[in-house]
């Protein structure tokens, strides 16, 4: 189309823009720059960048994109200034909803500090039904943003259960916890209980060190929810937890931690082994009623297939790729699975 032309044809000459402004610096450092009239200083820079793309582009991220261009000019740092927007905005022309892709004006940042130094985040999940995500850090800190206030409500929750690590998170639907993984126990988070303690469940033991999660998502569940679970000897698990096992004749709270232990013996599980390698990543894809497992097993590095096989043991469909598979994803609009390894 001519929007998709022309915005072509602005991406090339900002392209040049950059080269030129790199090439101009890099001499300059090296001392064989001699000025001339077509010299690029952040005032040209900034005023060449508003004329092509107008105000889809904010101030604060030219200025930025320049500053970490110029102190980086092996790599311009192209996630300063484009970003990717394709939901629903009452701002856009219906024709432009489709072919714009260069409005950074979009993006929403959150400026509060969710976790420590030396900290990490190790999973993002995005509950749409619900308009809020949560992150779980690596030493312990689960945290809830609520969008519906249309800025965005954190309350947090920190896990110093032990030394374990968090490595994965996820959102079980039909009894509205939150569940986490780490090295040695799964963690069930009622993120809207009033107490301040006694709010969270801890299954454990379980015998090897769990990588990811992921909600299993069915529309013939009531009151119960079921997680596939990776762990460092290559097997996915598939467990099954209900309403009643969180009532209090099931738990015995542990007197320093305050926690609500639960023995997980007593929880429906389902094990198989499928990888020679870490799983790095499950997922069941509600689309295909299938569920995914991938490693960096290069024989059987990544499965696709029917939630079943992890109780039958019958042949899988998968396939292998050389230092296997690291990351994969489905899209429901093009019909295909594409994987990273």
């Amino acid at each position: 189309s001519l929007e998709l032309l022309d915005f072509s044809n602005t991406l090339e000459q900002f392209q040049k823009l950059v080269d030129k402004m790199i090439i101009q610096n890099t001499k300059e450092r090296s001392g064989l720059y001699t000025e001339d009239d077509d010299e690029i200083d952040y005032n040209k820079f900034y005023k060449t960048t508003r004329t092509l793309f107008g105000s889809a582009v904010k101030d604060h991220n030219i200025q930025a994109f320049f500053r970490k261009t110029i102190n980086n000019l092996e790599k311009p740092d192209w996630l300063e200034i484009f970003g990717c927007f394709t939901g629903e905005s009452d701002g856009l022309p219906s024709h432009l909803k489709e072919s714009v892709v260069f409005l950074v004006s979009q993006k929403q940042q959150i400026t509060s500090s969710v976790v420590k130094r030396k900290d990490m985040i190790k999973g993002i999940v995005k509950v749409p039904h619900l308009d809020f995500t949560i992150t779980a850090s690596q030493k312990g800190v689960i945290t809830v943003f609520n969008n519906q206030r249309k800025s965005f409500f954190r309350y947090s929750f920190y896990f110093h259960q032990d030394t374990a690590w968090i490595t994965g998170c996820d959102f079980l639907p039909q009894l509205k916890y939150i569940v986490a993984v780490t090295e040695s126990t799964i963690i069930v988070w009622d993120y809207k209980s009033e107490e301040n303690k006694n709010n969270c469940f801890v299954i454990k033991p379980m015998k090897n060190c769990l990588l990811c999660v992921s909600t299993v998502t069915t529309s013939d569940q009531s009151n119960k929810d079921s997680i596939l679970m990776g762990d460092d000897k290559g097997c996915v698990y598939l467990l099954t937890m209900t309403s009643d096992h969180f009532i209090m004749k099931q738990y015995k709270a542990e007197k320093e931690s305050q926690f609500r232990v639960l023995d997980s013996e007593n929880f429906n599980t389902v094990k198989r082994k499928l990888h020679e390698d870490w799983v790095g990543r499950v997922k069941y894809i509600s689309a295909l009623k299938c569920f995914g497992s991938c490693s960096s097993d290069s024989f059987c590095s990544f499965v696709l297939d029917d939630i079943k096989r992890l109780e039958d043991n019958l042949p899988v469909k998968e396939f292998s790729v050389p230092k296997g598979v690291n990351a994969f994803a489905y899209c429901r609009k093009a019909k295909l699975v594409v994987t990273g390894g």
